[in-house]
């Protein structure tokens, strides 16, 4: 269907569902069908949690597909009779436990002269548990299937597979990150943009120890063929129930005091190295990389917690001792934040570790081995629930697709949506498309010496300058980021 100009087509599969011998497997191809197939509907979600926050977008119409028909994608094209049109690939995020590729609208991107694709990926228990007799990083299995899908078909759709760029945001910039170190994923996508990327890894003892716990419950080992009966909702029951254990499982150190036990494990074989060693190591040298962050990542989940005005002294002090750089993290933080509320200073540290940190040192790792770099930063605050959100986590997502009324963006943008926020949408619009099209975002490249960055706000301050979160990143220096492994710490 066409759609203001562009044309759309939702539910193409890509992949066989994931369901019955397929269950917890690679995904398989899907089944070619006779005639034309009705492509004016999203497909259903996979099974998952969604942790409070709204979807972007209303799926349009009501779900044909059969339920079990996750593996799906979403095209948006402003040109079928084109030939050459650049192409971005969105990988959602979601704490890798919720997300689909119908939470979001492509269209105002696609006005820009793009080619848009959006497609499901398991995730939770389907994509990410660690089970005997499955392969690790399913999620991770199912981008590359949507990959292999573009550089096949994408051509039918304007597209051009010798320009694919993959972007994401939150896990999926972690995704992102995974993907361009995989030697499998060498040729898929020519470059990655990773907007707020986590710093959670884990290894495969710990991904293990974490499936093993989530299964306990039903009396189950965690492995594909005890599972391959069991209901997902059964599985996002025992999830509901994980999370409530986690604060109380020491041995899983930093992120039982988070709300992700899913993430992408490094196994040795899908997803060999961590991205900020792979990187380093020159494995992305051929494909440029944007990167970046917001400003004040983590007072989106102090908002969303009602956390606002309720953080005391003591309770930074723990955050800081958990989180933070070091042993004296909370005297070195006070130190350097001087005046800093509780709040503020367990925003600071929160943000930090879980995305500025690991975010700044993608650039820096990027540039290490060789390749190009460039990094930004998103400080424009928003307006919406009374300024509180400030420049939050997610923030991004609704400004780049230039989608400013859809569910989430009325939460995280206002509505309507201001003057600033059509502006500096404009803005990042105009440097991702510029980037699919071209390797250039236009600002220049980052390098550890000036650490230029874009900083994307209405300051007329703003624009190239040195990296705006130098107190951080000195605070950071001497600490790796590191794969998440078992604690030596006992239950």
């Amino acid at each position: 269907m066409t759609e203001d100009g562009i044309s759309v087509f939702r539910g193409i599969p890509f992949a066989a569902p994931p369901v019955g011998p397929r269950r917890f497997q690679a995904p398989e191809s899907a089944q070619p069908w006779d005639g034309v197939r009705e492509a004016d509907v999203f497909g259903p979600p996979p099974p998952q949690s969604r942790m409070g926050l709204p979807p972007n977008a209303v799926p349009a119409g009501p779900i044909r597909h059969d339920p079990t028909d996750w593996l799906t994608l979403n095209v948006w094209t402003p040109d079928l009779g084109a030939t050459n049109l650049p192409v971005l690939v969105w990988i959602y995020g979601g704490a890798y436990r919720f997300g689909s590729g119908g939470d979001y609208n492509g269209r105002p991107l696609a006005g820009s002269g793009v080619v848009i694709v959006t497609g499901n990926h398991r995730v939770g228990v389907e994509g990410y548990a660690q089970l005997d007799g499955a392969p690790a990083n399913r999620g991770l299995l199912d981008q590359m299937a949507i990959l292999r899908w573009v550089q096949a078909e994408i051509a039918a759709f304007g597209g051009d597979p010798s320009r694919v760029t993959i972007f994401g945001e939150s896990s999926g910039a972690g995704a992102v990150a995974a993907l361009s170190v995989m030697p499998s994923a060498v040729g898929l996508f020519a470059g990655a943009v990773a907007q707020s990327v986590p710093g959670t890894f884990f290894t495969t003892a710990l991904a293990r120890d974490i499936s093993a716990e989530l299964v306990a419950p039903l009396g189950l080992e965690p492995s594909a063929a005890a599972l391959a009966d069991v209901e997902p909702d059964r599985l996002l029951a025992v999830l509901r129930q994980l999370d409530a254990r986690m604060p109380t499982i020491g041995r899983w150190g930093r992120i039982a005091h988070s709300s992700t036990p899913f993430s992408p494990l490094i196994d040795g074989t899908v997803l060999p190295v961590d991205p900020w060693r792979g990187l380093a190591s020159g494995a992305g040298r051929d494909v440029p990389l944007m990167v970046g962050h917001n400003r004040d990542e983590w007072q989106l989940f102090h908002v969303m917690d009602g956390q606002l005005g309720k953080v005391t002294d003591e309770m930074a002090t723990a955050t800081m001792e958990a989180f933070g750089p070091g042993p004296d993290a909370p005297a070195r933080l006070r130190a350097a934040y001087a005046g800093a509320s509780p709040e503020e200073l367990s925003v600071i540290v929160l943000s930090d570790r879980l995305f500025r940190v690991p975010s700044q040192r993608l650039a820096a790792a990027q540039t290490a081995g060789g390749g190009r770099a460039y990094l930004y930063e998103l400080t424009w605050p928003s307006p919406a629930a009374g300024g509180a959100l400030r420049a939050c986590h997610g923030l991004d997502v609704p400004l780049v697709f230039g989608a400013l009324t859809d569910g989430l963006a009325e939460f995280l943008v206002g509505s309507p949506p201001d003057p600033g926020a059509i502006e500096i949408s404009a803005q990042m619009r105009g440097a991702w498309v510029a980037f699919a099209r071209d390797g250039d975002p236009g600002w220049p490249t980052y390098d550890e010496r000036q650490r230029l960055t874009r900083v994307f706000d209405r300051d007329p301050n703003g624009g190239v300058r040195a990296y705006p979160e130098e107190v951080s990143r000195e605070l950071w220096a001497a600490y790796e980021i590191e794969v998440a492994d078992l604690s030596s710490t006992k239950d």
